[in-house]
């Protein structure tokens, strides 16, 4: 079996926008006309010029590749050019084309890829959402108002979920890291305190933060939350410098998370081996794919520490993130775009399934979803007219 042909997809997520502004996905068709889908991570970089490098890439080095000899094929592109060394870009393209070979190999073998990585461990998965503004609120960032945070967190309890994750010290800061000033301080305690009060034991909180602390301000800010009783502080500090995330994580009680923008098992181990964090949160679209992923969580496994794979992206990331976390008994849980509903739905043939705050790991095979050709060209990112985050 050859790979013969790659299509790419610039998609526009409509409004609100959920999951991103856009979304890059990568078609494979192998000789024997088998496809597989993937995605990648894009938000450094507009569609057009990711689809540019995915060409650039394929071109040289997967067209004409057998789908299964997927450990080759990583090799080849992550060291090309002489490079060898986690590239955000470079590793972005090779999720892409790694998942997508899984997808192609699921479905030649009539197995989803959990099955072939050890098989089915989770029959469902936990997922939480990040806090969303509901249609009778008033149009303020829901993150650092207590009131919005709690009203927002209650009914996310009511739909179904069991953790809601919030940056209660929003915005994130270009000029990061700062020292918070204690007005900010203070107002991030008054968010924690609110959600906690409206959902009780019903729910975990994530503390969500996006690096925009020194180290000093990230453990005054958890020595204030604590008595909260968070499930995980999310990437407190920058995560260029795991040293310093090392510092806050032996400073608090709360467990350090991190993960999203970090590739391959080589950054992974670093944080492992300096206890920096204890919740690994790889992207699927960003570090490597799955199988990387894969030995990510078994490197964790021998740390007891535990995965909740990041997803700002679409549902064909989201996908390989399920077929991971269905197989890895150190899974603790995944994040959700709220319900997978919307756009995220309607882009895919058959959405993928949530129930009760659970995902529900398909049964059929590769990745187990098919996507809607017919609703990307709908939707097609055109350049100047598609929103995209700003310079």
């Amino acid at each position: 079996m050859k790979i013969t042909e790659i299509k790419t997809f610039m998609v526009s997520n409509p409004p609100p926008r959920l999951g991103g502004p856009a979304w890059v996905f990568l078609k494979l068709v192998t000789d024997s006309g088998v496809e597989g889908l993937g995605e990648a991570y894009c938000v450094q970089l507009r569609p057009p010029t990711m689809v540019a490098i995915i060409e650039d890439i394929a071109e040289r080095w997967v067209i004409g590749a057998d789908p299964f000899r997927i450990e080759a094929l990583w090799r080849r592109i992550y060291s090309s050019g002489f490079s060898q060394h986690p590239d955000m870009v470079i590793q972005s393209v090779l999720s892409a084309v790694e998942m997508a070979c899984w997808d192609i190999v699921g479905k030649e073998c009539g197995q989803p890829i959990y099955n072939l990585l050890g098989g089915l461990v989770n029959e469902r998965l936990r997922s939480y959402t990040y806090l969303q503004l509901l249609p009778n609120q008033p149009r303020r960032n829901v993150h650092n108002d207590p009131d919005l945070a709690a009203e927002s967190a209650l009914k996310h309890v009511e739909d179904g979920f069991t953790a809601v994750k919030f940056d209660p010290v929003w915005p994130v800061f270009e000029d990061t890291p700062r020292q918070l000033s204690l007005e900010v301080l203070s107002n991030a305690e008054k968010v924690v305190k609110s959600v906690r009060e409206a959902v009780g034991d019903r729910c975990d909180l994530l503390i969500g933060t996006h690096g925009q602390m020194t180290t000093s301000s990230a453990i005054r800010l958890a020595r204030r939350l604590e008595k909260y009783d968070p499930l995980w502080f999310e990437e407190p500090v920058p995560p260029e410098n795991r040293d310093e995330m090392a510092r806050v994580a032996r400073s608090t009680t709360i467990p350090i998370a991190t993960g999203e923008r970090l590739a391959t098992k080589y950054e992974f181990r670093e944080l492992l081996d300096k206890q920096a964090a204890s919740i690994l949160q790889f992207a699927l679209g960003r570090v490597g794919g799955i199988l990387e992923a894969k030995k990510i969580a078994g490197m964790a496994e021998a740390y007891y520490a535990q995965i909740a794979p990041h997803l700002y992206t679409g549902p064909v990331e989201g996908a390989a993130n399920i077929q991971i976390g269905a197989c890895c008994p150190n899974f603790l849980i995944q994040e959700s775009i709220g319900k997978w509903d919307g756009f995220h739905a309607e882009i895919l043939k058959k959405p993928l399934k949530w129930e009760d705050g659970y995902i529900i790991p398909p049964t059929e095979p590769g990745l187990g979803i098919e996507l809607d050709e017919e609703v990307a060209a709908k939707n097609v990112y055109v350049e100047g007219e598609s929103a995209w985050w700003p310079n």
